[in-house]
């Protein structure tokens, strides 16, 4: 989402017309956040007040996917979170009871009011056997002022006071896409990965078996592509250049005769 579709609440060149576009030939999409704080309704408002008309069910959060893995996991199970409404609500849904006692997970997901009482009792209570898992593993995030820590930075505290890492379920982890390929009922063979970030997205697209697309609005200049040992297989300007390229297709060349 952000880098690609949105850029500090602004919508990019070429997002809402891309977005109009599949959805008026009932193409299957989904957006995608690591960013576990917000609800999908809550996102669906974001973006309409940047101009994109994006429905809830078209939305995908680390949040949505870790909640679905755990309820996978252990149906019915007990978790003490550190989070905000996004991931509460997900794990709520997914049938999960919130608590501070005797938990089977310590989840941590993003917030911005972390708490030295809650990171505290979620040392103890990892200690103490409860597993550990992470809506995502970036160190940090933007802000009007700066960066600001988020989960990885806060996680990497947790283990190194517990000598345990967290399992993360979000992006580059490629269980993120799978599950959302599962909600979209889409294949591998058959979907496209578009995205900001090399060390997150296109790595977890490559992996889950899914066509790479690397614009340049976000995180990862053209420059910095060939520190990676890996490429995406396109790589755009923005989404305006694909928006482009599907709405006005170049013919291929006639092959030369000898």
């Amino acid at each position: 989402m952000d880098g690609v579709l949105v850029h500090e609440n602004q919508a990019l060149p070429g997002s809402a017309e891309l977005i109009d576009f599949w959805r008026s030939g009932d193409k299957p999409f989904l957006v995608l956040t690591n960013n576990s704080i917000y609800t999908p309704r809550d996102l669906r408002a974001r973006l309409l007040a940047s101009g994109l008309d994006v429905p809830e069910k078209n939305i995908w959060t680390s949040a949505l996917a870790t909640a679905e893995f755990l309820a996978r996991q252990r149906p019915g199970g007990r978790a003490f979170v550190i989070g905000e409404a996004g991931l509460t609500t997900a794990l709520h849904d997914a049938g999960f009871i919130l608590t501070d006692t005797d938990p089977d997970y310590v989840v941590l997901g993003e917030t911005r009011t972390y708490s030295f009482e809650a990171i505290t009792k979620a040392i103890r209570l990892i200690a103490a056997g409860a597993s550990f898992i992470a809506t995502n593993p970036d160190a940090t995030g933007p802000s009007a002022e700066g960066l600001l820590p988020a989960t990885g930075a806060v996680a990497a505290m947790i283990s190194r006071a517990t000598n345990r890492d967290p399992y993360v379920v979000g992006k580059p982890n490629p269980m993120m896409f799978r599950s959302a390929l599962n909600r979209i009922n889409a294949h591998s063979e058959t979907t496209a990965m578009i995205g900001d970030r090399m060390d997150t997205d296109i790595v977890a697209g490559m992996e889950a078996g899914l066509l790479t697309v690397l614009v340049h609005t976000g995180i990862t200049a053209p420059s910095d592509v060939a520190t990676f040992p890996f490429r995406p297989d396109l790589s755009l300007a923005s989404v305006a250049e694909l928006y482009q390229q599907l709405t006005h297709p170049q013919p291929n060349p006639a092959p030369e005769v000898n």
